[in-house]
């Protein structure tokens, strides 16, 4: 085990427990109700090379539905809200899309915070410098987003992918102190510099939505980096509440080079319709 630099305790995926059938896992629900948060890319749907067929199948769509006629269910990911929607085509559910920057319940609308506003002048900005300057990068692909721009290079050739990170560079350079980036799996996410991510979103909506008792256990699954903030948020718990669990959703034979702060692991998207579905019944 090791630290992070923010102090929160670390291990290697590959020493974690399998999620279906970890002793901790079972034990940290005995008699409590889970309430499950859900990163969509690589948990709900598989990684695919073009984010728009990343489509969630209607087996899963029907498992998410019978756990949420049980228990509370939240999306939170870096996608835009209204394209998670789409492509996942449920629109019963909480989803916090842009990392959590734009959450919308179906009960309540609108679930806004600080963090929310104040910056759609910068996100815009930037969002036409970026797709100016990866307009001259062959299979460069920029997605603007509700709170940010992500430059995908997954179908730039390796020798050109130097490039799409310089671009990068100088736009944060253009911008001091304002922005920052979030790497991802062929993907520079460039949002504003603000102490916002998916653990901070999560922690809101615990409170917003009255998660915050001690027969409930937060869970959260999901597959990227960003997605560790979520992880160390619920870990961290225990010190004012009822400690989370956070789920990891790896490929084993890239498990040994993660260091996560989740609970437990998954090894595919199958097996999370398996671990959910347990949960609904």
């Amino acid at each position: 085990m090791t630290v992070s630099a923010d102090d929160s305790a670390t291990t290697t995926a590959a020493e974690l427990p399998h999620a279906l059938d970890a002793p901790e896992v079972a034990q940290r629900l005995d008699g409590r109700r889970p309430a499950v948060f859900l990163d969509y890319d690589g948990v709900l749907t598989p990684i695919v090379p073009r984010p728009e067929d990343a489509i969630m199948t209607d087996e899963m769509r029907g498992i998410l539905r019978s756990l949420a006629a049980r228990c509370p269910v939240c999306i939170v990911s870096g996608r835009d809200r209204a394209v998670v929607e789409q492509l996942s085509g449920v629109t019963d559910l909480v989803v916090a899309g842009s990392h959590g920057f734009d959450i919308h319940d179906p009960q309540r609308g609108v679930i806004e915070h600080e963090a929310s506003r104040g910056w759609e002048g910068l996100v815009a900005e930037v969002t036409e410098r970026v797709r100016a300057a990866a307009a001259g990068i062959e299979g460069a692909q920029v997605e603007p987003k509700h709170a940010s721009v992500a430059v995908h290079d997954r179908h730039v050739a390796p020798g050109e992918r130097p490039r799409v990170a310089a671009l990068v560079e100088e736009v944060l350079a253009e911008h001091p102190g304002e922005l920052r980036v979030t790497p991802g799996k062929f993907v520079h996410e460039i949002q504003p510099k603000i102490d916002w991510n998916k653990g901070k979103a999560v922690e809101h909506l615990i409170g917003v939505l009255d998660l915050d008792h001690p027969d409930i256990v937060p869970i959260y699954l999901g597959d990227d980096i960003t997605d560790e903030d979520a992880f160390r948020a619920l870990a961290g718990r225990g010190d004012h509440g009822t400690p989370g669990l956070g789920i990891l959703v790896i490929d084993p034979a890239d498990a040994a080079d993660r260091e996560t702060a989740a609970t437990a692991v998954l090894a595919t998207v199958d097996e999370v319709g398996r671990f959910l579905d347990g949960l609904a019944r």
